[in-house]
């Protein structure tokens, strides 16, 4: 009996994980129908982080009032797993663009204050371990926002506190740790992302993300001088150089606020989901490993979770197939780390609308084509 792990990502506009993974394993049946297929929805730190974790962890969703990105309210769920005293917070649900309406999308006045808020309740479930998701942010402020739920103040030249939104970012003068929130002393927090973005620069937050949270050129010249401002404050006054580091440009900066103000180690989103999966265990006398994304291009290969789960997959000498609704020119590299081809979603020309709307019985159609296609030349 041949056993196949199904291990997609969401794919963004059309499904979740786990719809995905049931839709493959309706395909992989009417193909092989006594194959033992293993489900295991990945993530890679995006959206949709919060739901692969809540089965992987055991955990509960609790729903919890907080600030949105621009100062409503909203109710966002945190995933919270007693067993392990682990929370997972994913940002997207408290300080994410899809909160907001097209005409509300502005980087410049958006805050991570919901995303702090979210981060405090897991404090008072009694947390020992917050993973934070960093993928789907509507803000551009640095961290400040999250930070001031937890305590920290950030003052201008007169003593004033600064406003947790980009556009006040200039004006920090001083960063105040005295009334921060001591249990973060004594709590893990990983920060998962799926880019490597620095904070400042031509690759940083503002630059290469500021434009899709509504930022123009000016605006987004402004926040990155904003951004600046804040590595300097936070090198000056807590001896911290997050300016170059990795990530720290992951969700308009609050990868490099999570580090300076919660101590946070930065990880790639989907090496972390994958360790909570156990998917090194799944693969123990697997045959094959589908895996699944919305689009498939040369960018896949930087930390995206279909490339991670391949690579786990070569290592073990397990082929990989993955379905994407869109594929990329230059897929070359994807090859060598261990995604040995790549299936389109589409069975016929389509609109974007259509094939989102029909995604999960694409997704059975393509693994069912997949499968036979991968037995049969066996």
């Amino acid at each position: 009996m041949p056993k196949i792990i199904l291990a997609p990502n969401a794919l963004k506009g059309s499904c979740t994980a786990a719809a995905a993974a049931a839709a493959m394993a309706h395909g992989v049946a009417r193909a092989l129908p006594d194959a033992e297929c293993v489900r295991l929805p990945v993530a890679d730190g995006g959206d949709g982080l919060a739901e692969v974790l809540t089965a992987a962890l055991d955990g509960e969703r609790r729903m919890v009032p907080v600030t949105g990105p621009r100062f409503a309210p909203v109710d966002a769920a945190l995933v919270w797993s007693p067993s392990r005293r682990t929370a997972v917070v994913e940002m997207a649900l408290a300080s994410g663009l899809a909160l907001l309406a097209e005409d509300e999308r502005d980087a410049t006045a958006t805050t991570t204050l919901g995303t702090g808020e979210l981060m405090r309740a897991a404090l008072d479930l009694g947390a020992e371990h917050i993973i934070v998701g960093l993928g789907g942010s509507a803000t551009n402020d640095g961290g400040i926002g999250m930070a001031q739920a937890l305590g920290w103040r950030f003052l201008d030249a007169s003593g004033q506190a600064v406003e947790p939104v980009g556009a006040r970012l200039p004006d920090l003068a001083r960063i105040d740790r005295t009334a921060k929130d001591p249990r973060l002393g004594k709590v893990r927090v990983e920060a998962v992302c799926d880019v490597d973005n620095p904070l400042i620069g031509p690759r940083g937050a503002a630059a290469v993300y500021g434009p899709q949270k509504g930022a123009g050129p000016a605006q987004v010249a402004a926040l990155d001088a904003g951004l600046a401002q804040l590595a300097d404050r936070i090198e000056r006054d807590l001896g911290l150089d997050v300016a170059d580091l990795p990530g720290a440009g992951a969700a308009g900066g609050l990868g490099a606020g999570l580090v300076a103000f919660a101590d946070a180690t930065l990880r790639p989103g989907a090496e972390l989901v994958l360790d909570l999966l156990e998917l090194d265990h799944h693969l123990a006398g697997a045959d094959l490993v589908l895996t699944a994304e919305g689009r498939i291009d040369a960018q896949t290969a930087y930390g995206k979770a279909p490339a991670a789960v391949a690579a786990r997959a070569k290592a073990r000498g397990i082929p990989c197939l993955a379905i994407a609704g869109g594929i990329g020119e230059d897929i070359g590299p994807l090859h060598a780390i261990g995604i040995d081809a790549v299936i389109g979603l589409c069975r016929a020309p389509m609109t974007l609308d259509e094939a989102q709307r029909s995604a999960e019985a694409l997704l059975t159609d393509a693994a069912e084509q997949a499968v036979r296609a991968f037995f049969a030349g066996r």
